[in-house]
């Protein structure tokens, strides 16, 4: 990826960021989208740790053509064995404040079986509905967000235009697989990730394809349960009807943990919601409605939540079954009573209510259905003497933030978005979780979100795409924002 140095331009210097780099990116489709297919084919999962960090030098490489400051940030005392944060910085001198820009550089694990080529990091444009996409890992989420920042710098290079704030980029290379060593690197570097607001850019915009900006994210945490029947196998035949069936027992233990409507019933589930203020609830109600949408695009027959619609759902916890697996089917099934059941439960959680209090909550509910709880797997000591045991593995959590909508700094981001995409689309919770809450104990600052790929880009999916409007839109975006007033 090459950047293009051009001289002074009358007509460049006196452009708009956005309209600067709409003058960039027209003539140079082919090359950008070439540029763009070069970066995703370095592949970026965890299970290829050479390729993540070949995609951190890659980068710290482009910052530095652009004449940031740019270096690795490793986690301490763990040097070369975590994927490193790619840290670049521009000083502008008299700036008054800093404006930092998180997207994160890894990709969600592939099963190149599923995908179309088999080949998920080799980058292929199809037309999808007489329009171009870019089908790789991580093209949607979240190199996307990665190149448009650093193709929008060379566009108000090229332009001359100058910027007004001290910019800092953050981008990590652990995200997919949990942030697990986020914050201690920010923690130990936090002289260089202090902002006065940190841009997220990450996700995707509205259904409607208009550009969104998102002041929250929920937080997460992950529950597995396992529980127990025979020590193996058994006939179903000679012991069906005797030896209890975990698969069954799991499936009713679950099923009583939500009703028809997909309230969830475990106690005390919805406590302590911090609710949404007016400008929250202002923004929600001005939000386009695309239920109708997405029932047809998904090809759902009913929608949980008694008439409530997607975006206010998006405001409450939540309680998802990731998996559950036991015994076989299809070819391999056989005719027998499985020893063990396991789902994993995905808890989505909003501002007022913490991971482990939330994780307790559903524990205390299983232990109420008359189980035996183990954190450990179970001893055959103690399934003797429990009618009903289950191991439960609980994961460390990210708690939800929330960003007040009326902060100073929010209406400049909002002026400097609409200079580039026109009317925007202000929500208070983006539906996934994002480590937005170490990123603000780090950095003692607040994060606003800006996605800019498109909502059916199939992230964390097999055949990830991203519109490649998406991308010249994102360019227009992230330009507005780094020369932001």
């Amino acid at each position: 990826m090459l950047v293009v140095v051009l001289a002074p331009c009358a007509l460049f210097a006196q452009s708009t960021p956005p309209q600067a780099a709409r003058d960039y990116i027209e003539p140079r489709h082919v090359e950008l989208t070439q540029q763009f297919s070069d970066f995703l084919a370095i592949p970026n999962v965890a299970a290829d740790p050479a390729g993540l960090h070949r995609n951190a030098e890659f980068l710290v490489a482009q910052l530095q053509q652009r004449g940031a400051e740019a270096k690795l940030l490793m986690a301490p005392g763990l040097p070369g064995t975590t994927p490193p944060v790619v840290w670049g910085e521009i000083k502008t001198p008299g700036a008054k404040r800093t404006i930092v820009f998180y997207a994160h550089y890894d990709g969600q694990p592939v099963t190149t079986s599923e995908w179309d080529t088999g080949k998920p990091f080799i980058p292929i444009v199809k037309q999808v509905d007489g329009e171009p996409r870019i089908y790789a890992r991580g093209a949607g989420d979240d190199k996307a967000a990665i190149f448009a920042q650093l193709t929008a710098l060379s566009a108000l290079q090229v332009a001359h235009i100058p910027l007004q704030s001290n910019i800092r980029f953050v981008w990590e290379g652990e995200e997919e697989a949990g942030s697990a060593h986020l914050e201690q690197i920010l923690m130990a570097n936090r002289n260089l990730i202090h902002g006065d607001v940190w841009l997220v850019c990450d996700g995707p915009v509205d259904q409607t394809r208009h550009q969104t900006l998102i002041f929250g994210a929920r937080g997460d945490a992950h529950l597995q349960i396992t529980v127990y029947g025979p020590d193996h196998a058994l006939h179903s035949g000679h012991y069906g009807n005797w030896a209890p069936n975990p698969a069954l027992m799991l499936v009713q233990l679950l099923a009583g943990m939500k009703d028809a409507d997909g309230h969830v019933l475990v106690p005390h589930f919805y406590d302590g919601i911090v609710p949404l203020g007016p400008i929250e609830k202002k923004a929600l109600a001005e939000a386009p409605v695309n239920d109708d949408l997405l029932r047809n695009e998904f090809v759902l027959g009913h929608t949980d939540g008694t008439g409530k619609h997607l975006l206010e759902l998006l405001n409450e916890p939540s309680l998802n079954i990731n998996g559950i697996s036991s015994g076989q089917t299809g070819a391999h099934s056989t005719n027998s009573i499985p020893p063990t059941a396991t789902a994993n439960l995905d808890l989505r959680l909003v501002v007022g209510i913490d991971p482990k209090t939330q994780q307790q909550r559903v524990i205390n509910y299983i232990r109420s259905q008359g189980y035996f709880i183990t954190e450990v797997p179970a001893t055959r000591e103690q399934r003797l003497a429990h009618p009903k045991v289950a191991y439960i593995q609980a994961e460390e959590g990210e708690p939800a933030s929330r960003t007040p909508m009326d902060l100073p700094i929010a209406s400049d981001v909002i002026r400097a978005i609409e200079s580039a995409r026109g009317k925007i689309i202000l929500l208070p919770t983006f539906g996934g979780t994002v480590p937005l809450d170490a990123m603000e104990r780090a950095a003692q600052t607040r994060t606003i979100t800006v996605p800019i790929a498109n909502h059916d880009d199939n992230q964390h999916a097999a055949n990830e795409n991203l519109r490649l409007q998406n991308l010249w839109d994102g360019i227009e975006t992230m330009a507005a924002l780094i020369a932001m007033p």
